[in-house]
């Protein structure tokens, strides 16, 4: 799969963490029906693995579906090993190093400039601006622009609709959202609320369509 190309194209990245395997699974086929159909699942969540390798089963071999949390070798081989066909990384390290020696395409997490040309030079097809919201939101995007106008950056962390617009506006490949998005589906909550939130970032994602 080429991850550059289908950030570019979706601009929206769903974040799925949840504490009930099942809630998890029907909450990644909820948004994939919506049309949010590029989901990460985070190793942090229960069951992670299970989870992916379930929707995978659901949702078929064309689904885009990823494993985040990747952090350690460990967490890039149970990635593959449940059928994830990319990895989304905290930060720099074995994870990262792991995923790419194991081909699978990453979003890898930087804050820092410094960060941000380290993770390019470990093949990351993408950077995801992790946590964004603790640098001053589409503000940082906007100066991380000055020396990386042609890098692809992705911010995740505290991204709600209207961060999710600015940080596209800006000039932002796409965005990350986990808990503004799906808030407590992945618990076992609200489902139309899901899906009410889902159509609201896809508006936003297609209005700003590149």
């Amino acid at each position: 799969m080429n991850l550059l190309e289908l950030l570019r194209d979706r601009r929206l990245l769903a974040i799925v963490r949840g504490t009930d395997r099942h809630a998890a699974i029907r909450t990644v086929c909820a948004l994939v029906a919506e049309g949010v159909d590029l989901v990460e699942v985070s190793l942090t969540g229960r069951d992670a693995p299970e989870v992916i390798a379930a929707a995978r089963a659901e949702l078929g071999p064309e689904a885009l579906l990823g494993a985040g949390t990747v952090i350690t070798a460990e967490d890039a081989r149970t990635a593959r090993e449940a059928g994830a066909t990319f990895a989304v990384t905290p930060g720099l390290g074995a994870g990262l190093a792991e995923a790419r020696r194991l081909e699978l395409p990453t979003l890898a997490g930087a804050l820092t400039p410094s960060e941000i040309i380290a993770a390019l030079a470990a093949g990351a097809s993408a950077i995801k601006i992790f946590p964004a919201d603790s640098m001053g939101g589409p503000r940082y995007l906007k100066a991380l622009r000055g020396p990386f106008p042609e890098v692809p950056l992705v911010p995740v962390g505290g991204v709600d609709a209207e961060a999710a617009d600015g940080y596209l506006a800006g000039g932002a490949t796409a965005v990350g959202v986990g808990s503004p998005l799906v808030g407590d589906a992945a618990d076992g909550g609200d489902l139309d609320a899901l899906r009410e939130r889902a159509r609201t970032y896809l508006r936003v994602a297609k209005g700003r369509a590149a």
